[in-house]
Parts: C-alpha cells; structure tokens; sequence
C-alpha cells in the first residue's frame, strides 16, 4: 500500500460519498480506484459495497429533514430491501471469480447507461410529482413499488454502481411525492441494502480491510457534506466525467479479457 494509492482510494471514497448521496454512481469512481491497487474485480466490488456505506450513513444524517414522515414508508420497504440486498451478496459470493470478473465490464457499461438517461428519468418523475401534487397516501406502497424495490436491491447488492439512480426511478414513478423527500427515501434504502451485503461479506470473511477502512472514512465526509457541495457542481459535466471513466474503465477491462 503506496501513499498514492492512500490518497486515490481515499479522494474516490470522498467523491462517491458525495455523488451517491445526492444522485448515485459512485461506485464507477471507487471501483476502478480499487481495481488499480491490483486487487480482483470481486474484492474491488466488496470493498467498495462496504467501504461506501457510511457515505450513504452520512447522506441520510443530511437529507433527515426530508425523511420526517415517511416512517411508515420505510418500514414497509425495509424488509424487501434487506432480503434483497442478501439476496444479491449471496448471488456475488457463489459467483466464480472469473465468472464476476467477466460480467463486471458490461455491468459498469449498464451503470453508465443508467446515468446517461437520469436527466430524462429525473425529468419524468419531476413531471409526475407536479401532476399528482397533494395525491400522498399513508399506505402507498404498492405490490409494484416492492418488486421494484427488491429487484434494485438484488442488483445494487451484487454490482452497486447506478443502483441510486434505479431506486429513484422506481420510486419517482410509483409514488406521489417531491423529488427531495423521494431522493432521501432513495439514500435510506440504499443504506439499508448496502448494510446487509456487508454483514454477508463480513461473515465469509473475505475482505481487503486497510483499503475498506480508507474508504469508509472518506465515503462518510463526502457523503456528510455531499449534498451541500455537490449541488454547487455541475450535474451534466460531473455526470459526463463518470459516465467517460466508466466507458474506459469497461473497454480497459474489456481489451484486458
């Protein structure tokens, strides 16, 4: 472990902190971190699941203004969210080495897809909300909102890079709500799927720990201050700068075989 690559992983945890905390796709900036300290794809991909947690600890703490109210809410997605995210850890550990290592290019290309159509998805959820203002419900959490909710779960638990982005869309388009209080109920969740794919990593004990606890520390200062820095940044040459090293980070992996 060289001091440059301390401080690689430590700004990527920092940037992704912030970036998952107010939208996601944080993972495509700490993954390929990770991947250049030479460990595998799978333990990058762990690392980074664990790692990024307190980033979205920290984004919860500042978005907690928005998630007054939407106890009830959270309650009833939690269970999905926790079986899912399970779900996904278990699929990522039964998963061969090689196998995961030549899925994970076209699982960063899916993610960079993600958030190439997030200003078009941000847009139609903001135009639903406007249309079906003062519609909330206490018990709008429909069979739909759940599927939906578990199948980000399984996918944000197995690979997390764009699983933000696929938990607002599912919510923008099921629930009535502002787009605030929908993206602090989008970090809880988030938080909750990241939480028990560590436990399940934890427990198989296969964990690159120095790099994770790097990581970590800076994922929840970015994420802490995220929200309030990230809306001073330019979305559309922040999303593109990602989006960019995800698409060099696949071919790389891709011409690498």
């Amino acid at each position: 472990m060289t001091p440059g690559l301390v401080v690689l992983v430590a700004a990527s945890g920092f940037v992704a902190g912030a970036m998952n905390a107010v939208a996601g796709g944080g993972t495509l900036v700490a993954f390929p971190a990770l991947l250049a300290t030479g460990m595998t794809a799978r333990m990058a991909n762990i690392v980074s699941t664990i790692g990024l947690v307190p980033g979205y600890a920290g984004g919860s703490y500042a978005y907690r203004e928005e998630l007054a109210g939407q106890g009830s809410r959270v309650r009833a997605l939690a269970a999905t969210s926790l079986v899912g995210g399970v779900a996904g850890a278990v699929i990522l550990l039964v998963t061969p080495a090689s196998s995961f290592r030549a899925i994970v290019p076209y699982l960063i290309l899916a993610s960079c897809a993600l958030l190439c159509v997030q200003p078009r998805l941000t847009k139609r959820v903001a135009d639903r909300q406007r249309k079906v203002a003062g519609a909330r419900a206490a018990s709008d959490i429909t069979w739909q909102v759940q599927v939906g909710v578990f199948i980000a779960a399984v996918y944000g638990s197995y690979f997390g890079a764009g699983l933000g982005v696929l938990l607002l869309g599912i919510l923008g388009i099921l629930l009535a709500e502002g787009m605030q209080r929908l993206n602090a109920l989008k970090g809880l969740l988030s938080l909750l799927i990241n939480a028990v794919s560590v436990i399940v990593f934890v427990i198989n004990g296969e964990v690159a720990w120095w790099y994770t606890a790097i990581l970590a520390v800076a994922a929840w200062a970015g994420g802490a201050t995220g929200v309030g820095v990230a809306r001073r940044l330019s979305p559309r040459v922040l999303r593109a700068a990602v989006i960019t090293l995800g698409a060099v980070v696949a071919a790389a992996l891709i011409v690498k075989g």
